[in-house]
């Protein structure tokens, strides 16, 4: 089936008057890059109490440019989840996506790299996460949802103070 595009906005058609370029965005593709489940102190853990674990959740992104206008986006979410000390559960889940963008300027197109593109994907590795968690003989586990562009102005703003007190040193 083909990729069907997804049109987030739809700017001007390029013109000698306005020398503005359109604004395109289509996902076209979505896949399960890698995972990894691990219940290490399995069947132990089923039978160490009533189930409260610690869960510590990492999330990164990173991307790539493929080709021309082309991005590969990888979302990576790793769990760890621990009951009395012990490890239950640890699951690793990379997903990623094949995304086409043209006519976005430089801190645009890092915008849509770095917080459009992740909160594409994260449904589906929440369901990733959820479906190996739940297939692991746990009780379901559902992330709640993130705000990657929050993320992303988070980073900026970092980004920018330590650039800020580097060139004060200097």
């Amino acid at each position: 089936m083909p990729a069907l595009p997804v049109l987030l906005q739809s700017g001007m058609i390029m013109t000698e008057e306005n020398k503005q370029t359109e604004q395109q965005f289509a996902i076209q593709k979505i896949y399960l890059k890698d995972v990894s489940f691990e219940s290490p102190n399995a069947p132990h853990v089923f039978a160490d109490g009533e189930w409260k674990p610690e869960v510590n959740v990492q999330i990164n992104s990173a991307h790539q440019a493929v080709a021309q206008d082309q991005y590969e986006v990888v979302l990576s979410i790793t769990i760890t989840a621990k009951q009395n000390e012990k490890t239950a559960f640890l699951v690793e889940v990379k997903q990623a996506g094949m995304f086409a963008l043209s006519g976005f300027g430089g801190e645009n197109l890092e915008g849509m790299l770095s917080a459009y593109c992740p909160e594409t994907l994260f449904p589906f590795a929440r369901e990733a996460v959820a479906d190996f968690v739940n297939k692991g003989g746990f009780p379901p586990l559902l992330l709640t949802p993130i705000n990657f562009n929050a993320l992303y102005m988070q980073q900026v703003q970092q980004q920018q103070a330590a650039k800020a007190s580097q060139d004060a040193a200097h």
